[in-house]
């Protein structure tokens, strides 16, 4: 294999930047179930909210990429600071349902900025080389902050669900500071291209009838399950398994110091486990995600990433055994899931940044999010709303098998495009 270049600073710069918006984005979003249950407000109306926000968040790159290849990746991470940080604290100050929507919508159109520019100064700075691996760096730092937020969001909303926005808006001032004085433009062929040209070549590429078709199918069969499981799965835990058995099983292997910051204790004296500090795939994916990346690379990408949704279906039917088997099955239930991610959503979203041209790297970036938009705008009305039809009828956990076959159908649906229709070409540099 050629010798790997190594990584320039602002790699290093833009993952740290990465971390801190990770950890505000989903320490706020893996408790919000819980939250809008606890100020009363129905399964139904959750989904609505999570599937606006969710569209938004990967909607709005499709334009904010497209800007950033214009003028710059730091002038508009920038910009999406100064979207974010008064949309968080607004959270301090409403309870309304209206209230609440419109704040969470401000924060998808902020979260909705800045997604691709981080990913796209990777993009910018690797080279065929260090791609993978470096693509995979980048996806483990993501799930730093997913997990540190959650945890940490977690145990303030024990508290009060005010500090846990405000550790989430410190993030945020935080990343506008390292931005404004550390973040170095990358070199990219953008000179002389104006705005105009660059909105003619996203429709070009969204023209482009076997690459749109490839983003449906990628929205409609990989990323809404995907989403769904972050939708659901603190909430899942949190009022449909036994937390209390849940807290044992951890403590026995971890002790008392680390459980117990995991979980909260009842009015009774009975410790249980809070659903959203245990129901990401941040902290698997930290230790194991350059090791999968490492191991990923010598394969080509469509397989790859078909044989990481199987393994996220196994993950699917361990959490529904959890419900009516073991608690603790859904340990290995995310952790399946967490291996079917790390093998499948860095390829894929490597995959596509590779078929685009380097100067036109944000902009295939933001063509990108519109799969993932798709999946998240159906993921809300449709799961969390089941889901809400499934807990009625006293079965939760039927939820993760209309997930699992979900999942099946995509991996047939997608085998037979690439069969009919061939894989893309990826770029040598």
């Amino acid at each position: 294999m050629e010798k790997r270049n190594a990584f320039q600073p602002v790699f290093w710069i833009a993952n740290s930047v990465e971390v801190l918006e990770r950890f505000a984005y989903y320490g706020i979003y893996m408790g919000f179930g819980i939250y809008m249950e606890y100020l009363g407000y129905s399964k139904g109306q959750l989904g609505i909210i999570q599937s606006i926000f969710l569209l938004l968040s990967y909607a709005i790159p499709i334009v904010s990429g497209t800007f950033a290849d214009r003028y710059g990746f730091k002038k508009v991470l920038i910009v999406s600071y100064l979207a974010y940080l008064p949309s968080i604290l607004l959270l301090i100050l409403t309870k309304s349902f209206s209230g609440i929507a419109l704040t969470m919508l401000s924060i998808g159109l902020a979260a909705g900025i800045f997604k691709p520019l981080v990913s796209g100064t990777v993009r910018a700075v690797t080279d065929k080389t260090n791609k993978t691996l470096g693509f995979g760096i980048f996806y483990a730092m993501v799930n730093v902050g997913a997990s540190i937020g959650p945890i940490i969001a977690g145990k303030l909303r024990a508290i009060s669900w005010n500090y846990a926005f405000l550790a989430a808006a410190i993030s945020i001032g935080a990343m506008l500071l390292i931005t404004i004085f550390f973040y170095k433009e990358p070199e990219r062929e953008t000179e002389g291209v104006t705005l105009g040209k660059k909105f003619k070549d996203m429709g070009t590429a969204l023209s482009d009838v076997k690459f749109a078709v490839f983003l449906l199918i990628l929205g409609l069969f990989f990323w809404l399950p995907f989403w769904s499981f972050f939708n659901l799965m603190a909430m899942y835990i949190d009022k449909n398994l036994d937390t209390a058995s849940l807290y044992l099983s951890i403590k026995s292997i971890f002790g008392t110091g680390i459980t117990n910051f995991l979980s909260h204790k009842d009015e009774d004296g009975t410790w249980r486990i809070l659903g959203e500090t245990i129901s990401h795939t941040g902290y698997i994916i930290i230790l194991f995600q350059v090791f999968v990346s490492r191991v990923a690379e010598k394969f080509k990408a469509m397989p790859t990433f078909l044989l990481g949704m199987f393994i996220a279906i196994l993950g699917f039917l361990f959490m529904a055994y959890a419900r009516i088997g073991a608690a603790s099955c859904v340990f290995l239930g995310i952790f399946l899931f967490a291996f079917g991610e790390m093998i499948s959503s860095p390829r894929i979203q490597e995959y596509i940044t590779w078929i685009a041209p380097k100067e036109k790297a944000g902009l295939y970036m933001g063509s990108n999010f519109l799969a993932l938009g798709i999946g998240g705008a159906l993921s809300g009305l449709i799961y969390t709303s089941l889901y809400g039809v499934f807990i009625n009828a006293g079965h939760p956990e039927y939820v993760w098998y209309v997930l699992a076959a979900h999942y099946f159908l995509g991996i047939l649906v997608l085998y037979i495009f690439t069969r009919l229709a061939g894989e893309f070409k990826e770029l040598e540099k």
